[in-house]
């Protein structure tokens, strides 16, 4: 569907919003300039402004206080953080700073999976590599997911798990890269899991990042 021109200006406002945002360096609590400074520092009419400001409030991006003004709200819900991820990772070093925490986080997950993964785990990775061989491309990577998935969870730490869900899913949509392992990896690292080389296994990791970087 095609971007209508009235959406384009919308766009377009709610990025110099966010420009002023990184200039004035304000921060969460911090008060935004008013309506009318805003309708000057971004050449728009006021009721463009206004509508702006609504549909951020409305996200929970800001709230409004009445006699005092509009304030910048915590980033405290799974709405809040994906649309200011879609402005934060336009400029490449964001999008580096987000690969290199994903990796940091499965690193972490990782080396506790080692230590807490259980039998069903087990069984259930040793089942995704096997769907790996002789399927259709998209069903490898499927399985690809998958496996990763499971490796992440059975570390049993529910907030890494999360994280590693928000960061992969905006790498995904926004670097439009395909995040998960490959085939040939997630072999590699089964036989390291299942043998508990935790060291090898992180190093295994950090060369494929490495790789992933490169490209």
């Amino acid at each position: 569907m095609s971007v209508q021109p009235t959406e384009k200006v919308y766009i377009e406002i709610l990025k110099k919003l966010r420009s002023i945002i990184v200039e004035d360096e304000l921060q969460a609590g911090d008060k935004l300039p008013s309506e009318r400074e805003l309708t000057d520092r971004l050449s728009v009419g006021r009721s463009s402004v206004r509508e702006a400001l609504r549909a951020l409030e409305l996200l929970g991006l800001i709230e409004t206080r009445r006699g005092e003004g509009t304030f910048i709200r915590e980033a405290t819900g799974h709405r809040l953080v994906e649309v200011l991820a879609s402005f934060i990772l336009n400029d490449e070093k964001a999008r580096t700073d987000l690969q290199e925490t994903r990796h940091i986080v499965i690193k972490d997950c990782v080396e506790l999976a080692i230590m807490r993964c259980t039998s069903a785990e087990k069984n259930k990775l040793e089942e995704l590599i096997d769907r790996m061989k002789d399927a259709s491309v998209d069903k490898i990577n499927l399985a690809c997911k998958q496996f990763e998935k499971v490796i992440i969870q059975s570390c049993n730490n529910h907030l890494l798990y999360r994280l590693y869900v928000e960061l992969t899913g905006y790498g995904s949509s926004l670097l439009r890269t395909n995040s998960h392992w490959p085939p040939e990896m997630c072999v590699e690292v089964m036989e390291l899991f299942q043998q508990k080389k935790a060291k090898e296994l992180t190093d295994l990791l950090s060369k494929q990042n490495d790789a992933v970087h490169r490209i």
